[in-house]
Parts: C-alpha cells; structure tokens; sequence
C-alpha cells in the first residue's frame, strides 16, 4: 500500500521494510487510468538531464555569491545535533510546536519530542523515554497543532482531533510533556453525517455508480493546514477535493469537490488568504474567498510542472510560492497584489487578475536534486527542500531574485519525506513563518528510513 502524497513507494506493512524493487508512481489509484510507474533504472536515465530546460535556473555561483555579497556562501557540512529513533515505520510529518517536536509516521503512531537545545554542544538536546502519544489503526499521513488540538489526517480517509490536557499541576506545557491527548472527534463528525445523510442534494458521484455525502473524504487525506487566526482547518485528500472545517466545532463548512483531475498531493495557505493546492495531474490551483462570499473561488491555474506536484512552501509574507514535484525541480512564482482585496479574481478594479489575466508567473527554478521534490520548508529567506535522492538542499534567497545553495545534507539511506525549520534559540518555525533569520537554524528531516535526522547550521 502507498502512503506518499505521489504515490511514490510500495510499503510491506507486514514487515515495515521496503522492498529493493519499489518504484515511482506519478498518479494516484483514484483513476482506473494506468499509473506511470519509473524504476531507479529509468530515474538514474533522466538524472543527467536539466529539468524543465524551459525555466530559467535561480542559483547563482559562488562566485557570484561571494562578490554580490561580499561574505563566503560557500557550500559547508552542518553539524548533525542528533538522530531520533523510534517510530517502525516511515516518517511522514514534521511540526514544531513551542519547545515540541511531533513526528508522524506510516505506522498509525504520532510521537513528541521534548526540543531542549544546548547551544554549542552537540549533545543530543532531545528526551525520548515514552513519547508515544497518538496510536492509531491508520497511517498518519499529515498533522497540525492549532492550540489546544491536535489534528490528523489519515489513509482511512478521515482526520482525528485530539484534545492536549495537562495530566500534572504545572500549567506550563512548554516545559514538560506530560500530557494527555484524547481523540475528542473524527471528521466529519456525528452531526455532519446526518444533517446530510436524508437529503439527496447532499450527495456527490464519488466513482462510477458510488455516491457519498460531500461532507466525506473518499480517498486518503494527504495534507493538512490551519488559516493564521487558528479558526479554519483545511484539509486535502487523493478524492481531487480539498475541505474546509471550523476548529470551534468542527463543522464543514464546505467542500471544493473535482478541485483537480487527480489526486491532490498538497496544500498551502498564504497570509493574504489565498490557499494553494498541489495535484498529480501536474498542476498547481489558487484559491480565494472573496469579501463577502461563502465559497472559495479558483483564481489562477499554474502548469510549468511536467509529472506530479508532491509539496508547496508560501513565503511568511506571502509574496513568494515554492513548489516541487517529481520532474526534480522546485519552481518558485511569483505575483502582484492588486490590492482590492479580490483576490485575485477579475473585477473592475484589478487588470490582469483571475485566471484569465498574468495572476501569478513563475521567475525560474532551483535544481539540484537528481530525483523527485517530496517536501518542502520555508522560513525567513531560506527554503529547504527533501528528495527521493536522500538528500535534503538548504538554499537562501539574496538579491534581484538570486538563490545560493548553502549545504547539501546527507545521511539519510531513503528518500526524505517531510521537513521542518526552527531558529536556534526561538520557537518560529516554518509553520508560522518565522522573521528574521538570526546567525544560526535548526534543521529537522524525516525519511522513508524510519529516523529524523536534526542539522545545525555551523
């Protein structure tokens, strides 16, 4: 059974090993269409080749690097603070929450890392002991903390809610771990299910001669993302349908249903309101809300990619879109704001919005990895990516729109499925966007190899 966003590896569950013979897939069984499927053999033939020789590569030389900038950007190795093992299967997602680490994986299980960061040492800052918190019957394929709760999203087709209480009489949850996650609801919840179980409008054609509620998933929930005021839960899955649920009650508030042609592999919000869906049909959708309306509305359609769109990163200020995919390449767009507050959408005070107007352009590429882009992270002015080359690329944004790739992290022995950024010595993460860079980051990898590997920069 796959549990890559792209369907890209074939896992034994019997064994939680993966197979030598495992390949690439850029479709998702949604589709009764035949699957394109890559072996390494045929991967190693392309590796050679540019990818998308249409975009315009974004890295400069160092060279470059060091006369633009006057300082030594060269490519170092980052010191390895620690490796993390416990999870028996794959790890799927990665989140910081203030001084937490929570890692998901395949195996149904979510695991809580206390982050007690020694500066200068490189003693692992980390405590496991009985970390286990969340133990299911179901793969995790994504989580969110928002607050309180904590959310995941399932191969069984829904997302779980649980509840963080405090088991001791310390209320500083920052400082201990000592809690108590109860499961508290399952989306869609009780009450959805039957407001909509008795009318027939209610129902969409989720396959040939199958109907089900719209308020339901279909397929496996593959991202998760929570809008900037903790209000809204969005959630994307393989079903091409992407929906939207309250965090006060967790209601539905509505479904964007055949949002792609294929399954869809990613999500994103922007602080500007705009959410970015990334699917196996190769392309990238915008959508917006408009002042006033209830429904979200599709905006602007991006096709630059050639196989399926794995992972998406927004820039904290929204101004800057990564996306990766399994053609090798991140491609980074960019757009104008109008400033109307539309959105985007055509109206008589924006020229050039909406999805017939120049809404969002893509400026070039960062290349590099030699397989595909499965993961991305964003925070300040650098972007770091993970490959199914077992490799994560840190790259850091400098002037008139240049990239410099600091380091090529190493040590993996799979492809790296997930990550996440911190600065040293804060909690701002890639999760809410983070500031100002300050003099040195954290690093947290998670692979198909079970470990999560923790770099600093020197």
């Amino acid at each position: 059974m796959g549990f890559l966003p792209c369907r890209l590896l074939c896992h034994d569950q019997s064994s939680h090993k993966f197979k030598k013979s495992d390949k690439y897939s850029l479709n998702s069984n949604n589709n009764n269409s035949n699957h394109q499927l890559h072996s390494e053999s045929s991967v190693s033939s392309i590796s050679s080749q540019p990818s998308l020789p249409s975009v315009p590569s974004l890295e400069i030389s160092i060279q470059q690097q060091q006369h633009n900038l006057s300082r030594n950007l060269s490519r170092h190795q980052y010191d390895v603070v620690a490796t993390l093992k416990a999870h028996s299967s794959y790890i799927s997602s990665l989140v910081l929450a203030g001084k937490f680490l929570y890692s998901a994986s395949s195996d149904g299980t979510v695991r809580l890392w206390a982050r007690d960061y020694v500066p200068n040492s490189l003693t692992t800052p980390y405590q496991s002991g009985n970390n286990l918190v969340v133990t299911t019957n179901s793969a995790v394929k994504s989580l969110v903390v928002c607050g309180d709760k904590l959310f995941t999203a399932h191969q069984d087709h829904k997302n779980r809610v649980w509840k963080i209480e405090n088991d001791n009489d310390d209320d500083d949850d920052d400082n201990n771990n000592d809690n108590i996650y109860k499961c508290v609801a399952t989306l869609p919840t009780f009450n959805d299910r039957f407001l909509t179980l008795f009318s027939a409008k209610n129902y969409v054609t989720v396959r040939r001669h199958k109907k089900s509620t719209w308020v339901h998933h279909n397929d496996a929930v593959s991202g998760l993302a929570v809008s900037d005021d903790g209000s809204l839960l969005y959630s994307a899955s393989w079903d091409r349908t992407f929906k939207v649920w309250r965090v006060s009650d967790f209601k539905c508030l509505e479904s964007v249903s055949n949002a792609h042609d294929d399954a869809v592999n990613t999500i994103a919000l922007s602080s500007d309101g705009h959410v970015y869906t990334g699917s196996a049909d190769k392309k990238i959708k915008a959508w917006f809300k408009p002042r006033g309306e209830k429904r979200h509305v599709l905006v602007a359609t991006l096709e630059k990619h050639r196989s399926a769109v794995n992972a998406l990163a927004v820039s904290g200020d929204g101004k800057v879109l990564y996306s990766g995919a399994c053609d090798r390449s991140i491609l980074v767009w960019e757009r104008e704001y109008h400033g109307c507050g539309c959105g985007g959408v055509d109206c008589n005070s924006c020229s050039g919005g909406g999805q017939n107007g120049n809404y969002m352009v893509v400026v070039g590429a960062l290349r590099g990895h030699n397989k595909a882009i499965l993961c991305l992270a964003v925070v300040s002015d650098l972007v770091c990516s993970g490959s199914a080359d077992c490799s994560v690329r840190v790259w850091r944004r400098g002037i008139d729109k240049s990239y410099a790739c600091l380091a090529v992290l190493e040590g993996h022995r799979r492809p790296v499925k997930c990550l996440t950024l911190a600065l040293n010595g804060s909690c701002k993460s890639s999760e809410n966007g983070g500031s100002d860079l300050g003099s040195s980051y954290l690093v947290y990898s998670g692979s198909l190899d079970c470990e999560i590997k923790v770099y600093r920069a020197p």
